[in-house]
């Protein structure tokens, strides 16, 4: 981009730029700057690596080409008022696009397998999670995916039987999410006030709440996956008590 920008500056049309990526060696420098050597040129470079900053500088001096040293400027700028050093590692700003990416894949995979959606994904999926509706299911789902984490949730109701892939699933990869009744009650009823549905649905009475809850933690024992009371925790919190599952059980 600076490369072009510059270019910009004269008649642009009358410039080449060739960008050579993921220079990890000083045999691609020599064979670059040999290359480079043949044309009228100027070798622009992001190299942060000392070793192939000098095998750069030795090989442009030996071919008399002009070197623009993009980055370093900057890198020392940032080091003189920030008292921290650089790491002067090659490559991490892939890493941290991959990362990005990741991430992105993630919140998707979340979105296309919440709440059930397409029993497939749950075999595809890093963790999944289970609960009757209104335990945190979906924004813990999103939490994690933020964490680069693909999860898929599955509600469960006493009139729906859970997907036959549910019990395909290593019971390490399932998460079981429960919550206090009176709890759920208070959450339910403020959802039917929001909806402007009558307060007395039996979605949100006791004896419905019960035998939801009931029939949940019968699904959690059939298939054998740690349960997490999440009443009077964050999704902050109850990610974190995921995670370390997650992480004990993959050690």
């Amino acid at each position: 981009m600076v490369a072009r920008a510059t270019a910009s500056q004269f008649d642009s049309g009358k410039f080449d730029i060739v960008r050579i990526p993921y220079i990890t060696s000083s045999v691609q420098i020599r064979e670059t700057l040999r290359e480079a050597s043949k044309h009228t040129c100027i070798i622009c470079h992001t190299l942060v690596s000392p070793e192939l900053r000098e095998t750069l500088l030795e090989e442009a001096k030996k071919y008399n080409l002009q070197t623009v040293d993009i980055m370093g400027p900057m890198i020392r700028a940032i080091q003189s008022v920030s008292d921290l050093t650089p790491k002067l590692k090659p490559g991490l700003i892939h890493m941290l696009d991959q990362d990005y990416f990741k991430r992105v894949e993630a919140v998707e995979f979340a979105v296309k397998y919440d709440d059930g959606k397409n029993p497939w994904g749950l075999l595809k999926a890093d963790l999944i999670l289970v609960g009757v509706s209104r335990t945190s299911k979906t924004p813990l789902s999103m939490y994690l995916a933020h964490k680069k984490i693909k999860v898929a949730n599955v509600p469960l109701v006493p009139e729906v039987p859970p997907p036959d892939e549910l019990f395909q699933v290593s019971p390490q990869k399932i998460i079981g999410l429960v919550i206090d009744s009176s709890k759920l009650n208070e959450i339910r009823a403020e959802r039917l006030k929001i909806m402007r549905l009558p307060p007395d649905a039996n979605y949100a009475t006791l004896n419905r709440i019960g035998d939801e809850l009931e029939y949940a933690m019968k699904i959690m024992e059939r298939i054998g996956c740690p349960v997490i009371d999440v009443s009077h925790k964050a999704i902050e919190e109850t990610a974190n008590t995921i995670m370390e599952i997650v992480f004990k059980n993959n050690r």
